[in-house]
């Protein structure tokens, strides 16, 4: 019988070398590979087939993109997603990648499942958490034999793998639709500044225009419906996003974050669409929801972001604070202008029919409202604390 490995692959050089060393040191008879389409650019996908093509026995490629716009960035939209003050782009798509796996593993009759990510790292969970779930073993050489980038650089070489990384330069790039991370190599030293080479969504604030760029996103029920009045699917109105506030090098992230087990990270990110919608969201949300509401969904967003970083999105929990999260939304319809300039993001306009907002009860040339009514609050607005005060005084 044939031992078949299912191996998520992206194409880079830590899924590449998985390849080989699936057969030479784990007794693999074949591995199949799975890229899953998440909103790549297209020639990343198509070099990832072409690769996996030559170097492993059989390759699926699926098309996820729009059910990961649908079902996973949506929701996260919904939710204010945001770890540690970042947008989260990896750690949302991971599940749906993993899920698309499991599906090729149950057609091709794999016995194991594979990935190439580390031990020191959140993908790991990510993946195993659904891989676990189906009920086959799981197989991580990066983890399980303490690898080097260095050492694969190498390994790669010996078995004549192509690889974009290189000793000089082993940035380990991570893309989707909703943001690019960049990591390894010098940008591991908190205290080194970023090349710009890096970056490829965005351009630096200097050499962004002079003149700022307005726009108007149209949400409905929390979801983005609409640029400038032009009804646009999530996927097409993201793509526009990234590109237009790329252009004005709006959505950049170098921070240090906290990763699940324990160890802290410097990581750099682009994320411009995604920047741009959830501060217009979140922005459209304090109009229409009442000051209860958002006090309470804070600490709801805070948990579901949390599971979300996690990948824990087949937790119970996580659907029991999205059915929370959608009733809320119910009244998030409605514009948001955005002003885009060097860098900088600033809401400037909303409106809403569901607004939680009167200019005749809040102007100080109205007196709709009778200014003397609040006097009877004023009283007892901190009666206890003055009862202490007079306390602490004797």
């Amino acid at each position: 019988m044939v031992k078949r490995a299912i191996l998520s692959y992206s194409g880079g050089l830590d899924t590449s070398v998985c390849i080989p060393m699936l057969k030479e040191d784990y007794g693999f008879d074949e591995v199949i590979t799975v890229s899953v389409d998440v909103g790549q650019p297209e020639h990343e996908v198509k070099a990832a087939e072409e690769k996996a093509k030559k170097i492993s026995d059989k390759h699926f490629t699926v098309d996820a993109k729009e059910e990961f716009v649908n079902d996973y960035i949506f929701p996260l939209i919904k939710a204010n997603g945001d770890y540690e003050g970042y947008v989260m782009g990896t750690s949302i798509a991971r599940p749906l990648i993993a899920k698309k796996v499991v599906g090729i593993a149950e057609k091709e009759g794999g016995a194991a499942f594979a990935h190439g990510c580390t031990g020191k790292g959140n993908d790991q969970l990510r993946f195993e958490t659904i891989f676990r779930g189906a009920g086959l073993p799981v197989i991580a050489p990066m983890r399980e034999r303490n690898l080097t980038r260095e050492w694969e650089i190498e390994y790669a070489k010996r078995h004549n793998i192509p690889v974009a990384a290189t000793k000089d330069k082993p940035w380990s790039v991570d893309e989707n639709l909703w943001s690019r991370s960049i990591e390894g190599g010098r940008l591991e030293d908190p205290n080194f500044i970023p090349p710009e080479e890096i970056y490829e969504w965005t351009v630096s604030p200097e050499k962004a225009p002079d003149k700022p760029t307005l726009i108007d996103i149209g949400f409905e029920n929390g979801v983005p419906v609409s640029l400038d009045g032009k009804k646009m699917s999530g996927y097409d109105l993201i793509k526009k996003l990234n590109q237009i506030g790329g252009e004005n090098g709006v959505g950049r992230s170098d921070l240090v974050e906290d990763r699940v087990l324990g160890l802290k990270a410097r990581e750099n990110y682009e994320h411009p669409a995604a920047t741009i919608l959830l501060k217009a969201h979140k922005d459209l949300e304090q109009l229409v929801l009442t000051r209860a509401e958002l006090k309470f969904k804070a600490g709801v967003d805070a948990q579901w972001s949390e599971l979300a970083y996690q990948g824990l999105v087949d937790e119970p929990l996580y659907a029991d604070l999205n059915a929370f999260i959608d009733k809320t939304q119910e009244r998030v319809t409605g514009t948001v202008k955005v002003k885009l300039y060097k860098g900088s993001l600033t809401i400037v306009a909303r409106e809403s029919l569901f607004a939680l907002y009167s200019e005749d009860l809040v102007s100080f040339d109205s007196q709709t409202i009778d200014q003397k009514d609040a006097e009877g609050y004023c009283k007892y607005h901190g009666f206890q604390a003055r009862m202490y005060q007079k306390l602490k005084k004797k």
